[in-house]
């Protein structure tokens, strides 16, 4: 099909928002879509499983910092974030979405996405592919690693009343992209924070394929 809408999914563990994208595609929440490649920057990441189940099986590869530096001495997590990208371009998609992807791209995998950076193999040069990620926090709240628990602390201490969850295209300010799609979840008086993240990961779940729809619609609609 000509104008199928090709993603590139990354992911570092389980992978249920992967997941979500997977039941997703070629259904009316993502019509005309396939992913073509999950990549995972882990080894056992079970999301790597569920791509090689889903119907059709879906190709993965992995490619992880510290066994990349380790064969290639000289090289820099730079190096890393390019061969990355080199990996991705090679499936000429028309969205990258990070989905529980644990690694902060530096300017080698992003200058090559976004075409900053065109001194490489002509084979892998592409217009701009966009790229997003799906947080769990609000815009400017809990940038990082350790979000959901960073709120729910927070929350106990009475610093806030609610978190959130967003998806945002990918600059290179961790979690400072322009937000896409945002969600306010509530943190309910004693609940215990087991309660509190399944709720969150099930807005996750909606709100990485909404996100994931408006940004094909924008760049290859049907």
């Amino acid at each position: 099909m000509t104008n199928t809408r090709r993603i590139v999914v990354l992911i570092s563990g389980s992978g249920t928002n992967l997941q979500a994208l997977i039941d997703a595609q070629n259904t009316p929440l993502l019509p005309n879509t396939q992913i073509t490649l999950v990549l995972s920057n882990r080894k056992a990441a079970y999301g790597l499983t569920r791509a090689q189940h889903a119907i059709p099986s879906i190709p993965t590869a992995y490619l992880a910092l510290q066994p990349y530096l380790k064969a290639n001495p000289g090289k820099t997590r730079d190096d890393y974030d390019a061969e990355v990208a080199k990996i991705v371009l090679k499936e000429n998609p028309d969205l990258v979405v990070l989905a529980g992807w644990m690694h902060v791209f530096g300017d080698g995998f992003l200058d090559l996405l976004y075409g900053v950076n065109t001194d490489t193999d002509s084979s892998v040069l592409r217009q701009p592919i966009p790229v997003i990620n799906l947080h769990p926090a609000l815009p400017g709240a809990f940038d990082g690693t350790n979000a959901i628990e960073r709120a729910y602390e927070a929350f106990q201490n009475g610093e806030i009343k609610h978190s959130g969850v967003m998806v945002h295209k990918v600059v290179k300010a961790v979690d400072r992209g322009e937000p896409l799609i945002v969600r306010e979840v509530l943190i309910e008086a004693g609940e215990p924070l087991e309660s509190f993240e399944e709720r969150l990961h099930k807005v996750e779940h909606e709100i990485i394929v909404e996100a994931t729809k408006y940004m094909l619609d924008a760049v290859k609609p049907i």
